[in-house]
This record gives C-alpha cells, structure tokens and sequence, in this order.
C-alpha cells in the first residue's frame, strides 16, 4: 500500500511538474531562458528617428532586461503605417512580434483604406496603450484671433476663407480638423502636405492660416512665438501648455481626438501571454525615466489592461469611421 502511494504521489508531482513547464510559455513569456531564446521583436511602421521608434526602443530595452532576453525593432515602414501593421496580424501568435501602433495603423486606416489587407479589431490582441498626445489648434500670428471663439467666429465670418494644413489626406490631423468643421459647423479649406515640415513652413510664412497639430511637432515653434496656440484636443489641459484651455472647455462638450501608441500582438495570442506581456510593459513604463523621458517630450505616459485597451479602441474605430465617412476623407 505505501508504495501504491509513493507511485501515486510521484505522478502528480510529475503532472504538477508538467502542467507547470506547459504554462511556462503562457505565464512567463519571454523570460529567463537559456542562450538561444527568440528574440522579440517590435515592429514599428515607420523609420527609424521618430516618435514611435524612440518609443518602442527606449520600452525594448527594459523588456529585454525584465526577460533576459532579446528585444529589437524591426521598422518597417510604408503606406501610413499599414505595412508594418499588416506584417504583425499575420505573424505567429506566440508573443515573439509585438507591433507599435498608432491612431492612423490600427483606427483610422479600417474607414480610410477600402482594402486594407487587415481589419484593425479582429487581426490583433490589444496588449497596452503606452502614450498619448492631444493635437493643437495652431494659427499664424496675423491670424486676428486669440482665441478659439474668435477664431471659430472668424471662419463663420468668411466661409471657406481660412485654410488648414495638414501631414497629409487621412492623417489625424487632417480628421481632426473634419472633426472640428462639423462640432463648430465651419467651412474651412484644407491644405494636404506630403508631411508636416512643409506644412510648418508655409504656416510660419502664412500661405495657410492654421493647423490641428501634432504637440511634437508645433511645440517648438510655439515656444519660439512663431505660431499661436488656441486650444489642445485632449479632455484635460496639457502639462506642456496650462494655459491654452481644451476644445471642449471651449464650447464643445466631448470633444476630443488624441495622436496615441499602443502595443499589439496578432489576434490568436494565448490571453494568459496578452496580460503578462501587458503587465511588464506597465511595468516597464511607469519607471522613472520613462516616464520623464516621454513627459519632456509631451506624451502623457498611459499603461492600460488589454481589456481597457480594447474598449478604447473599439470608440476610435467607431469615431473615426464616421468622420472619414462623412467627410469623404482619401488616403494619400
């Protein structure tokens, strides 16, 4: 009889033991192994140098010491960012290839892209949004309002009179001015760029009146006094510009659009891999010098559970898909 349980104890040690390394994938991915673990990679759809590089590299670096293992970015750049998404949706769901998306990749680009080769809710496992940043209603100078009032009074004044700028059609900022004519039932023209340094330029110079932009990107000009600020499209003020009020405290309740980043794993990744993944990246950016990093550089540092992240997504898709729709808004 003892040794009947001896032999009994023994196998449920062993199912015990192998239940444990069967989970292992699932409840510590990506951690300490042996020489020769995979590599992870996150993908980020545009070049190296900006904002979603920087991002994914600085979070890269502390995952890779979190696992012990290593951590790259691979860019893979084109199309508006739907490349380097579209290569993630149809990678293997096993928490190897994670994507950095944005607010054009994995929102926006459902409505504007009538081919796209993926669909941004059900090709993807939304892991975490990591940072955000409101756009900035911008002027030229000589444009004779110090204010959004004024300047809303201004554009009712003279129908198709004042011109915006943008990075291009389909950009956020393109749509969130869309967004803006329709809130405040103005009639403004607007200007495509192949980006937003020619865009900047002509509005220092004055050939457009004014922009929806992104805080990165006017922030120095605004500091330097060569452009205006009227109002930020975030739901609060911006730690960055205290004093320019919000679009919604402005006169128009519930106004928001946000340029935002996100992590994604392809949509079949274990659940039980989704929220460790998403814990160690909350982790990863609530250090110290992440978050000053990114707050210096105007992102509001966000960490989300994946079901957070997925409600959120599930509102952009459905706001921006109604602004492409009834502006009739085109992708480059």
């Amino acid at each position: 009889m003892k040794s009947l349980l001896s032999r009994r104890q023994s196998l449920r040690r062993l199912a015990a033991g192998a239940t444990s390394v069967m989970a292992m994938p699932l409840l510590a991915p990506l951690a300490a192994r042996a020489q020769g673990a995979k590599t992870v990679r996150i993908v980020v759809s545009f070049p190296p140098g900006g904002s979603t590089d920087l991002l994914a590299r600085r979070i890269g670096e502390k995952l890779a010491a979190a696992w012990n293992q290593p951590v790259i970015v691979e860019n893979r750049a084109g199309a508006g960012g739907t490349v380097g998404a579209d290569f993630v949706a149809k990678s293997a769901p096993d928490g190897t290839t994670l994507l950095m998306g944005v607010t054009g990749s994995n929102a926006i680009a459902q409505a504007l892209y009538p081919k796209l080769p993926y669909d941004v809710i059900k090709d993807f496992s939304p892991v975490s949004m990591v940072v955000s940043a409101p756009l900035v209603v911008t002027v030229n100078p000589t444009v004779k309002a110090s204010t959004l009032a004024e300047f809303v009074a201004l554009a009712k004044a003279k129908p198709g009179a004042i011109s915006y700028g943008s990075a291009g059609n389909g950009t956020s900022m393109h749509l969130t001015g869309e967004m803006f004519k329709q809130a405040t039932k103005t009639s403004m023209v607007h200007i495509p760029y192949r980006g937003s340094a020619g865009m900047l330029t002509d509005l220092m110079g004055g050939q457009i009146d004014a922009t929806f932009g992104d805080l990165l990107v006017v922030m120095p000009q605004l500091e330097a006094g060569k452009l205006r600020p009227l109002a930020v499209t975030s739901r609060q003020r911006h730690p960055l510009l205290p004093h320019v009020p919000t679009v919604a405290e402005s006169g128009y309740p519930g106004f928001e659009a946000l340029s935002w980043q996100g992590l994604f794993a392809p949509a079949a990744t274990p659940p039980e891999l989704v929220e460790k993944i998403s814990s160690d990246v909350n982790k990863a950016i609530k250090a110290p010098d992440i978050q000053d990093y990114f707050a210096s550089r105007g992102f509001l540092v966000e960490g989300t559970t994946p079901a957070a992240f997925r409600r959120f997504l599930d509102a952009e898709v459905k706001k921006w898909s109604a602004i492409v729709k009834s502006s009739g808004a085109k992708a480059d």
